[in-house]
């Protein structure tokens, strides 16, 4: 008892810098609506570039990617992270300048409906309605992933119930959300970047050692059919109930199943991902010079490098320092081995800080979600549909009641204590891939695309994540791909195809792609 005492003062003291932060910025926050959601673009290259990292690895970086990994996935776990480490690299290189330029140009938009909205020169602000209400559903689903990772992580360290501790996780993030924005946000984010890579490293290096080497690692995933490939996948043994079956203290695997191209190439589609985020196409609209992204840029690629590929071998080392234990023994709990790790290999005050390295993810990735889902409907639809004259009180008013409505449903979707983190994120990555990321592509790069196409695209991409996810992947075979691949590319097509036969954009806007251009270009040199 002493030990978990001293693990949850730890992390205890680690939630109290958290809520310094926030007062710390709460006042400037309180400002304006622009202070609140965008920080009135004064960001610098390394708070850009590492809370944007961090606000979009979620409790999946250190619960649900190792937790893969554990459970036998090591080939998905790792092409997954494969295609993340590229999608992070090629968004900061061609989207984030040309966003930041045109979100100027274009109406100094401070959120990404704002920005498509005014590219378009919306009068009917259909585009703004679209991106809010997919902003809000997908967020939704977001914000219980992290709701559900608070409540495996307490449950799993102190033996409590997973309701309570996921509901006092959930009226934390929310507490501190309400209380310091986007700055606060940021601020934390930047910090909680460095505690989490921090903790990922520690974990990795004492755990290998614990193990007795590298050699030793690799020599029990070799031992089991298929685990430590990128072309096969191990399959555990499991019970009707889901619990994999052990043997003189060593979980049993069946024969290892191929692990085909098809389904390389979609899981590598995760980092189609990137281009449709919008916590961090937010970062790209907040830095406070552009000529800075280049350097946010290297900063960035680094951290999810870095962290990605520590993370998916964690759950490597995982596997052969608990072969068999039953705390982890189906795939949602397979998700507790990183804190598993931390709990046996430090001192429980240093564990405690190691395992506030979970909780910055789930903090980070969460106040983000309901931060911009907030903002996306009572600046997108309270403030440009409802009451245009409304006053900025009243539209912080509308989004903190947003943000109580948001957890509340956040918290009734993560009710599930056994649902599995990692899918459900990937629902969600999927459906902000495919609903924003070929519109945010073709408004910034082709100049013909037009109002109609962006509504057709986005909508055609946003629905067929669903379409695919629950009528057409159940099938399998072919169609057991990622629905992110699927819907991002018919979402392509749907908007060229919709832009051509349609009107041509006005010579206004014509102008103003060429002004966001130059103004890029200028910048650049």
């Amino acid at each position: 008892m002493g030990d978990k005492l001293n693990i949850l003062l730890a992390m205890a003291g680690y939630m109290l810098i958290v809520i310094f932060i926030g007062l710390y910025f709460a006042k400037r926050a309180q400002q304006s609506s622009e202070n609140y959601f965008l920080g009135g673009r004064s960001l610098g290259p390394w708070v850009t570039a590492m809370s944007a990292e961090a606000s979009d690895m979620s409790g999946y970086l250190l619960m649900g990617v190792p937790g893969l990994a554990y459970w036998g996935y090591f080939a998905e776990a790792s092409w997954t992270a494969i295609g993340l480490a590229v999608g992070t690299y090629i968004n900061w290189l061609i989207v984030s300048k040309r966003l930041r330029s045109y979100s100027i140009v274009s109406g100094d938009a401070i959120t990404v409906p704002d920005f498509l909205s005014n590219r378009f020169h919306e009068n009917k602000k259909v585009i703004l309605s679209i991106s809010a209400i997919f902003i809000l559903i997908f967020f939704t689903v977001y914000t219980a992933s992290c709701f559900s990772s608070c409540g495996k992580l307490f449950a799993g360290l102190f033996d409590m119930p997973y309701h309570s501790m996921m509901i006092i996780g959930a009226v934390f993030v929310l507490l501190y959300t309400v209380l310091g924005g986007f700055l606060a946000e940021s601020a934390s984010d930047f910090m909680q970047s460095i505690v989490m890579v921090c903790a990922l490293i520690a974990v990795l290096v004492f755990g290998t050692i614990y193990a007795g080497g590298l050699g030793k690692v690799i020599d029990n995933a070799k031992s089991i059919p298929g685990y430590f490939s990128l072309t096969n996948i191990a399959s555990p043994v499991v019970n009707s109930d889901g619990v994999q079956q052990a043997a003189n203290g060593v979980g049993l695997f069946g024969e290892a199943r191929k692990y085909d191209f098809i389904t390389i190439l979609s899981t590598l589609s995760w980092g189609l991902g990137y281009f449709g985020m919008p916590q961090v196409l937010l970062r790209f609209m907040a830095i406070r010079k552009g000529d800075e992204l280049k350097r946010s840029r290297r900063i960035a690629t680094v951290w999810v490098v870095i962290s990605l590929f520590a993370a998916v071998l964690i759950g490597i080392v995982g596997r052969s320092v608990f072969p068999a234990d039953p705390t982890l023994a189906t795939q949602s709990l397979a998700e507790n081995v990183f804190a598993h790790l931390a709990a046996l290999l430090f001192h429980p005050i240093f564990a405690g800080i190691v395992t506030a390295g979970i909780l910055a993810a789930i903090i980070s990735s969460s106040d983000s979600y309901l931060l911009i889902a907030a903002s996306a409907v009572s600046k997108n639809i309270y403030e440009a549909i409802i009451k245009k004259d409304a006053t900025d009180k009243e539209v912080m008013h509308v989004s903190r009641a947003v943000l109580l409505l948001i957890a509340l449903i956040g918290i009734a979707i993560a009710w599930n204590e056994n649902s599995v983190i990692f899918r459900v994120v990937s629902f969600a990555w999927a459906g902000f891939g495919a609903t924003f990321g070929p519109i945010i592509l073709f408004s910034l790069f082709w100049k013909r695309t037009n109002r109609s196409g962006a509504i057709a695209g986005m909508l055609s991409g946003g629905i067929m994540v669903f379409v695919w996810h629950f009528l057409i992947k159940p099938a399998g075979g072919i169609f057991g791909i990622y629905e992110l691949l699927p819907a991002f590319l018919f979402s392509c097509i749907v908007i060229v195809a919709v832009s051509l036969i349609t009107e041509k954009p006005s010579v206004e806007i014509e102008a103003e792609f060429e002004r966001a251009k130059k103004y890029c270009d200028e910048r650049t040199e």
